[in-house]
């Protein structure tokens, strides 16, 4: 892989590291590797914004948060609090878990609310990818998840948080753009941990990458780990 795909890859990665026993050191491997690498964000739950905007500092290196993660089940009020204190913290992204369960239902209405509240929470201070947890849901409900995330005034449809069944499929991304509009972005996460299957997934209308594999990736080689 010469530098330039090199490059090219590295900018549609979010660096993963979502794991419930991070704590300081693999978050300063992990702003480090993405200054090193030009990712186009790192990927952490909330607690540490304040350390990786401080490691970030100088570099064009975002900073995505989680939120309502991994289960999606919280309040609407919880969520948009999340949400809105990570971005006062310095979080320029927020990948929501939607209301899964709700979805389920077909309890439409509500799911939409809750991404919404999340949109608006953080309205011209980040933007939003909704996470769908896409091994729950069938076809329809994967189409459903996507016109509700855009009505809800959402930025991006990404398929899984690592946490829960499956991951990211070509198949799934390739039906996620199909159900949104262009200005939308599609996130593949979970399972992504190879040169191969990035490029796929990117091949297939992947805008973006969620992976803890950045580094073997951008080396053309395989990764570990659940995200």
């Amino acid at each position: 892989m010469n530098a330039m795909d090199k490059k090219e890859i590295a900018s549609f990665i979010d660096h993963t590291l979502l794991k419930p026993d991070a704590g300081r050191q693999g978050i300063e491997k992990l702003c480090a590797e993405a200054r090193e690498h030009g990712f186009f964000s790192v990927c952490v739950n909330g607690i540490w914004v304040p350390a990786c905007k401080d490691l970030l500092k100088g570099s064009d290196v975002k900073i995505s948060v989680v939120c309502g993660f991994p289960l999606g089940a919280n309040d609407p009020d919880v969520k948009a609090f999340e949400a809105a204190k990570a971005v006062e913290q310095g979080a320029n992204e927020i990948d929501m878990v939607l209301q899964i369960g709700l979805l389920l239902e077909g309890r439409h209405g509500e799911v939409e609310e809750d991404i919404r509240r999340v949109v608006k929470a953080v309205e011209g201070g980040a933007i939003v990818k909704v996470i769908f947890e896409t091994g729950f849901l069938n076809e329809e409900q994967k189409v459903t998840a996507c016109k509700l995330s855009e009505q809800a005034g959402a930025h991006y449809v990404k398929t899984s948080t690592g946490f829960g069944p499956g991951g990211a499929t070509v198949e799934d991304i390739r039906l996620m753009r199909a159900s949104v509009s262009s200005t939308i972005g599609v996130k593949a996460s979970g399972g992504v941990r190879d040169l191969e299957t990035a490029r796929k997934m990117i091949e297939a209308g992947a805008t973006r990458l969620g992976t803890s594999s950045g580094v073997a990736i951008v080396n053309g080689l395989a990764g570990a780990g659940g995200y």
